[in-house]
């Protein structure tokens, strides 16, 4: 079993696909913590689907709720807390998490972006078919911006056991949560 070393918020960062919410939620249960998904949040505090809110009032108007939420979540209680695939290219978002969190990217290639979200209807930002061109185009707006997270994971094609287990290791290495005594 682990435990929190800092009190502060586990953030997960990371492109649509990477895997942040089936990871977080792994990661949660192994800390006992409790499992946040901002998109869930958005979607709660707004009574919208996401891709409603970006159809209704465009990406500007999304992104500033998105704001808003990610600071209210950042000062929260320690959670695992997933961010949407565009929170963390907010600055203010970026600078909350170095004050409340440790932000971990969850780095995937545009091959396995590109494969998990294809079919899927709910990312405004994706486009369900042919989307290689549009997941080019993101990596190359998001990930200087994730760079700039504390910790990197490489997203795999593996199981999402393995992927929790190197993700803790990560965690432990970099002195942000240790085991408990038996």
């Amino acid at each position: 079993m682990f435990k929190l070393a800092h009190n502060k918020i586990i953030l997960l960062v990371g492109m649509m696909g990477c895997g942040k919410t089936t990871l977080g939620k792994q990661l949660a249960k192994k800390l006992n913590l409790p499992f946040v998904d901002s998109d869930k949040e958005i979607e709660k505090a707004s009574g919208c689907s996401i891709s409603d809110l970006f159809a209704t009032y465009g990406e500007d108007e999304f992104r500033a709720g998105e704001e808003r939420i990610m600071a209210r979540l950042l000062k929260g209680e320690p959670c695992v807390l997933s961010s949407g695939g565009g929170a963390f290219l907010s600055e203010k978002t970026r600078k909350l998490a170095k004050q409340y969190a440790i932000s971990v990217w969850i780095r995937a290639d545009a091959d396995l972006i590109s494969k998990r979200t294809q079919g899927r209807n709910h990312r405004p930002l994706i486009p369900a078919q042919d989307n290689q061109k549009a997941v080019a185009h993101l990596i190359q707006e998001y990930y200087p911006l994730y760079a700039k997270a504390d910790l990197v994971l490489d997203s795999k094609q593996e199981s999402i056991t393995y992927t929790s287990r190197r993700l803790l290791s990560l965690l432990e290495k970099a002195h942000f949560i240790q085991r408990e005594p038996r």
